[in-house]
């Protein structure tokens, strides 16, 4: 008799320690997985900036349009100058201008276009990769959205938004920490994810990670 009881109070202290083990290791391994998606969101948000920011320096505005942002990168070019020597410490002592040199051929200057894709990211850039979540599952488009505000003084400012909430960042992870991580940021008054730009405010087009 004393013999079965004292195997099942070990299987009681097996049972007590690995649920002790799970409830410390639990967040652990949650925040990990959770950097690691947070981190490769974030990158794919810059891209998204960048291309948003080079689109507004030719047409003067965002776009809230997959469909036209991924083909303004795929497509279109950007001007770039190409850049060949310098002023030297003896052309500034011989009162050579930067425009005489480019005359005399001492420095190189021109402009060129130069597609938006290689200007930005490289040829090999998967130009329909910016719409997507890059998480596990599904694919799941960002939420990208474009407007112009007007500021207290009437000035009309155009500002973009792309967005991914963490139900869909941090997917198939633990839901209970997932909705515990939901409710502290509404309770902070933060966004439940990870976004960059606003649609509500001029932010310079942060991210809210920054």
């Amino acid at each position: 008799m004393r013999t079965v009881i004292q195997i099942v109070l070990f299987l009681v202290a097996v049972v007590l320690t690995y649920l002790i083990y799970q409830s410390i290791q639990r967040p652990i391994t949650f925040e990990k997985a959770k950097d690691a998606r947070y981190e490769a969101t974030v990158a794919k948000l810059k891209d998204i900036r960048k291309a948003e920011l080079a689109y507004k320096d030719i047409y003067g505005q965002f776009t809230g349009s997959w469909d036209t942002l991924i083909s303004f990168v795929s497509n279109d070019s950007v001007r770039n100058v190409r850049a060949i020597g310098e002023l030297t410490d003896s052309m500034i002592e011989a009162k050579i201008t930067e425009k005489k040199a480019i005359e005399m051929g001492l420095i190189i200057r021109d402009t060129v276009r130069v597609g938006v894709i290689d200007a930005l990211f490289g040829g090999d850039y998967d130009a329909n990769s910016l719409r997507y979540i890059p998480v596990p599952g599904e694919p799941t488009e960002f939420h990208l959205g474009a407007t112009i505000i007007t500021t207290g003084s009437g000035i009309k400012v155009p500002v973009f938004e792309a967005k991914a909430h963490n139900n869909v960042i941090l997917r198939g992870l633990d839901e209970q920490l997932t909705i515990n991580l939901n409710d502290q940021r509404r309770t902070n008054e933060k966004y439940p994810g990870l976004k960059v730009g606003s649609l509500e405010e001029t932010n310079n087009n942060a991210g809210n990670w920054e």
